[in-house]
Parts: structure tokens; sequence; C-alpha cells
């Protein structure tokens, strides 16, 4: 729950970033918040997950790197082939996925 807090808190506070709260699908079970610059998604959070998931457009080969290093990160089931898929299980840091928030949010610019 503290991680699902600092990542809402942290991308929120970003400039020019809009939030919406979307009603859970049976497709995917959870209410997700979605986090938008301007009009591309950059950040998925599926709430209430445990653990939590959330999928972010990040670099395509950084998302390559990132499969073949960790198992806890795949292909994302949400944007299509730009998003990649994150259970923080703590494979990654807190801090990394903070890290990866941020430049999915630079590459929606």
């Amino acid at each position: 729950m503290v991680l699902e807090e600092a990542i809402v808190k942290y991308a929120s506070a970003l400039d020019g970033v809009e939030m919406r709260e979307m009603e859970p699908s049976s497709e995917h079970g959870a209410s997700q918040l979605v986090f938008y610059r301007g009009e591309k998604i950059f950040l998925v959070l599926q709430k209430d997950t445990r653990p939590l998931r959330i999928e972010l457009r990040i670099d395509k080969r950084l998302s390559k790197t990132l499969q073949e290093r960790y198992e806890s990160v795949m292909q994302g089931r949400l944007l299509g082939r730009n998003g990649t898929e994150i259970i923080c299980s703590g494979q990654l840091t807190d801090d990394e996925i903070i890290d990866l928030v941020r430049h999915g949010y630079e590459m929606s610019a």
C-alpha cells in the first residue's frame, strides 16, 4: 500500500498530469487509476492488487532489457505494444519503480 500511495503522489505532482479513476472491468478485475500527460496514457495503476500491478509506457529497448532480467516485468496488456507491465513484488526497488514512472512520463511528451 505504501508503494501505491507513493506512485500516486509522485505521478499526480508531475506537470500537466491528469488522473482518472476507471471502474473495474470483467477483464482486469480491479479498479484502475489512469494517468495522462496530454492525450497520452503513461501509467495505469491497478488499485488494490496484491502485489501491486502497474503498466507504463517506456522505451522498448529498456522494456526488453527489464523483461529479460526480471520475471515480474512483462509485455503490457492495457497499453498494447507500447506498454510494460510490472508486478511490484520486490524484484525492482521502490525507487527504481518511481524512476520508471518518471521515464514513462517523459516518454509520453
